[in-house]
Parts: structure tokens; C-alpha cells; sequence
């Protein structure tokens, strides 16, 4: 993961933008560069936040929110902008980042990404040359590539700027997805549960459970700023009074809160790699929210994904109650 750092040129301080990448080792690389200079992460992962910077120099590190970047940020103010399409959770983030990469860098700044053939390096390179009037690939090495595009005196913004991340298209336009029908049909409520879905997206079970306990009270959290965004977004134009939406890694904003009822349709890849960690986090942390002795936590998931073993490390009752074919439901009470 060094070829970043091996390949992007950097100077005391240039001001930096890092495009939905603040994970990537070369953040901190790029912090000790730039010496005075300003380090600035267009981030949406909060997770990826709650990571330090350690080595930073007498600069500074400000964090803007990556899907609506354009609203805090001076236009054509930055010197390098960088992207690693391995933290990027779709096209329309892609997309998205090299507009505000155009819109964010001075006429001579550059923009850098990185990213493997099998995840789009080719056609973001031509997207960049589209956007920029100009590319050249850096570095090839081990199946990954490090493009460059120099924004000209001659750049003209494209029509609908400042770019806008399009937040019905990033949540499915308010389509269910199977695995949340599957859970929806299954789901118990109580009139009166106070309730907590974790990793809530844009807030369909959330929503769900909020028409179902008009004498509860629902929590919603993400640690996707933009998912936060839709799903408040959502919860105003249902007029549900007893939801509220919360940033948040996991369950972490809510530690000290008590739940009867929870749920989550965990992400099972982070950095587009495939993983069961996140998901046995917020198993964990369930576990340490949920009430007794009447609380119930429900996780769906594709069926090959194996989350039996972390819930029966903590809970003594775990059943399937739902799913079919490619999705399975998953109940676990505390008793």
C-alpha cells in the first residue's frame, strides 16, 4: 500500500485534500510532508476518523463532511487532491470525488488516484481525462495503478457545479433490498420498545420500527455521515416525532443508553475487502445495550456469512426466524 506514498509529490505547505480516504497509510505520510501546510479530510466514515494523525507538524488537520464538501469549502483552494478507490463504497462516490476534486483544486493543482483494475482504475482515468482535459499513469505495480490529472488555466466547471453527491441514488432510491424485506416480515415490535438499529443506512428498519411503537422511541446510527444525512432526511419527510438519527461507529454514541429492541443489517466489506469484523462489533456492543431480560437483538445476513459463533459468544439464546435461500434472520434474546 505504499505506492501512494512512493508516487505522489508533495511540498511544505501545500494544502492537501484527501478524498474519502482518511484510512489510507499515506494520510500520514502526506501529514508530515506538507510541514505548514493544511491537511484536509472530505470524509464520511467517522471510523476511518476516530483513527489519529499522528506526526503532524505545526499544520493543520480539519475534517469537512465528503458528501456535502461543497458547502464548507472555498472553491479552487487546494494544491493536491487525492483519492484510493479501495475505500470508495460505489461509482457514484467516484464520480462524485473527482468532481470535488475539480471544484476544490487551484488552476496547476493536481489530483491523484489510486486503485486496482478490478476496481474501476481504467474508467476513472478516462472519467478523468473527461473531466480534466488531461491523465497520465504514474505507477503500475502488482495489479495497482497511480493516475494523474493537472487541473489548466482552461478548465471550465461543467453544468450542475458545485457537484452534489446524489444521495437517492447512493441508497437505492428508497428500494428494500431483500435482506431488509426479509427482516421487516419477521421483525416483533412493541408498542413501547425503545429501540436502536445500528448501522441504520437510510432508516427503512428504523422508520419501520418508529410506525410500529408510537410509545417507544427509536435511535438510528451510522457511521456513514451521508447515510446520517439521508436518513434524517427521511425521518422529517415521515413526520415520526419519536426518531432521532446519530453518527456513530457502531453503537459507540449510544454506550451508556439501555435498548429493548435491536437491529442491523451489518456491511460485511470494508475497504472492498470481505469481512465479518464489523458485523461481530456490533454484536458485542449489542449485547452490552440490549435490556434484560426481555430484550431481543435481530441481524440478517447473507446466508454464507458465519455470525452464529459470535452471538452465542454472547447470548445464550440464538435462533433463525426468517430468510430464505441467500438471507438468513437471526433472533438472540437476553435472558
Amino acid at each position: 500500500m505504499t505506492l501512494l506514498i512512493d508516487t505522489a509529490q508533495l511540498a511544505a505547505g501545500q494544502r492537501v485534500l484527501i478524498l474519502n480516504s482518511a484510512a489510507d497509510p499515506f494520510v500520514e505520510f502526506a501529514a508530515q510532508q506538507i510541514s505548514y501546510g493544511q491537511l484536509v479530510l472530505a470524509e464520511d466514515n467517522i471510523a476511518a476518523l476516530q483513527q489519529p494523525v499522528r506526526f503532524v507538524g505545526p499544520g493543520s488537520v480539519q475534517h469537512i463532511p465528503f458528501h456535502d464538501y461543497p458547502l464548507h469549502a472555498v472553491p479552487g483552494s487546494m494544491d493536491v487532491a487525492v483519492m484510493n478507490l479501495l475505500y470508495q463504497p460505489g461509482n457514484a462516490w467516484v464520480h462524485y470525488g473527482l468532481e470535488v476534486a475539480a471544484y476544490a483544486l487551484k488552476v496547476g493543482g493536481q489530483l491523484y488516484v489510486m486503485g486496482a483494475k478490478d476496481r474501476g482504475i481504467v474508467s476513472v482515468a478516462k472519467r478523468m481525462q473527461a473531466c480534466f482535459g488531461n491523465v497520465e499513469t504514474l505507477e503500475i505495480s502488482k495489479g495497482q495503478r497511480v493516475v494523474r490529472a493537472r487541473k489548466d488555466a482552461g478548465w471550465q466547471a461543467p453544468e450542475g457545479h458545485p457537484p452534489v453527491l446524489p444521495l437517492d441514488d447512493v441508497f437505492a432510491g428508497g428500494k428494500l433490498d431483500e435482506g431488509t424485506r426479509l427482516l421487516l416480515e419477521v421483525l416483533e415490535v412493541r408498542a413501547t420498545d425503545v429501540a436502536l438499529d445500528i448501522g441504520c443506512g437510510a432508516g427503512y428498519i428504523g422508520l419501520h420500527i418508529a410506525q410500529q411503537a408510537p410509545k417507544g422511541q427509536v435511535t438510528m446510527v451510522d457511521a456513514s455521515l451521508a447515510a446520517v444525512a439521508r436518513a434524517r432526511q427521511r425521518v422529517v419527510e415521515s413526520g415520526q416525532s419519536n426518531v432521532q438519527v446519530l453518527p456513530s461507529a457502531g453503537a459507540q454514541a449510544v454506550s451508556e443508553q439501555r435498548f429493548d429492541l435491536i437491529v442491523t443489517n451489518p456491511p460485511f466489506h470494508t475497504g472492498g475487502i470481505q469481512t465479518t469484523t464489523i458485523a461481530e462489533r456490533f454484536i458485542r456492543e449489542a449485547a452490552q445495550v440490549l435490556r434484560p431480560p426481555r430484550g431481543r437483538f435481530y441481524l440478517v445476513a447473507n446466508r454464507f456469512l458465519k455470525y452464529e459463533p459470535a452471538l452465542r459468544a454472547s447470548f445464550k439464546v440464538v435462533e433463525e426466524v426468517g430468510g430464505d435461500t441467500r438471507y438468513k434472520v437471526l433472533r438472540a434474546l437476553s435472558v
